[in-house]
């Protein structure tokens, strides 16, 4: 399979997309001093997903395809947290919503030509299609984890372990990448990486300034209440010494 042909700009406009997302995630993280989760990262990721996924098809990879189809309900589901998924209105945001299961559906009709297309042990043998879709699975288990935080916290939220995860998997599908001979891919994870280890870091270097802050409070507290309790030892002794007078 030729490492460039005409759709794999249609990839690179998907890895743009991501890209673009963790760029606006981490200029805003570095201005709060800390992990944010702006609006704007899960409409670039809803875009870059839905892009990639029309990519994976073309490519005949199924470890791509089913791995964005996956997370695309995710980035909907966050959208929704935030109170932006119908900001283009319902029809629109239904249309979005059905596109995979569309597409699935159109790739499952003929189960041999799925097979023959996406199964095809001569283009890719099965334990790098394997190694693809465990990277894949990882990259979409992140944002699983990520909305189960967020729904029990009800709000969107990017917690520590999610970065921790995304470097992980980001790892392994730049390897399945370089084994594909998939630009795309290659390309797509390299900042993604950088993106990630800043992120690990931000949410470490903000952990031990919330444990800080923790830690000077109760000592402020343990102070105060050191400083009430010698005040009534004092009044009260006060007292009892004009009591024996």
């Amino acid at each position: 399979m030729a490492i460039i042909s005409w759709y794999t700009l249609i990839g690179l406009l998907a890895q743009l997309a991501f890209m673009a997302r963790m760029l606006v995630q981490w200029i805003m993280s570095e201005r709060a001093h800390k992990v944010v989760n702006p609006a704007l990262f899960w409409w670039l990721s809803l875009f870059g997903a839905l892009t990639m996924s029309f990519y994976g098809f073309l490519r005949q990879d199924l470890a791509i395809l089913l791995g964005q189809l996956v997370s695309f309900y995710v980035y909907i589901y966050n959208l929704k947290l935030k109170g932006e998924l119908f900001r283009i209105s319902k029809l629109g945001a239904v249309a979005v919503i059905l596109t995979p299961l569309v597409l699935l559906a159109l790739e499952l009709r003929d189960t041999e030509a799925f097979a023959a297309i996406f199964l095809n042990q001569e283009a890719i043998p099965y334990y790098w299609l394997a190694f693809g879709m465990i990277g894949q699975f990882l990259f979409t288990f992140r944002f699983i984890y990520q909305l189960v935080v967020s729904h029990r916290s009800q709000q969107s939220v990017l917690p520590p372990k999610f970065w921790y995860i995304s470097l992980l998997a980001a790892l392994m599908v730049q390897i399945y990448g370089i084994y594909r001979l998939d630009i795309v891919l290659i390309l797509g994870q390299v900042g993604g990486i950088v993106t990630y280890v800043r992120n690990i870091m931000l949410a470490r270097r903000s952990a031990h300034e919330e444990q800080a802050a923790a830690v000077e409070a109760s000592a402020s507290v343990g102070d105060s209440v050191t400083a009430v309790t010698a005040a009534d030892a004092v009044a009260s002794g006060g007292s009892a010494t004009q009591i024996r007078e």
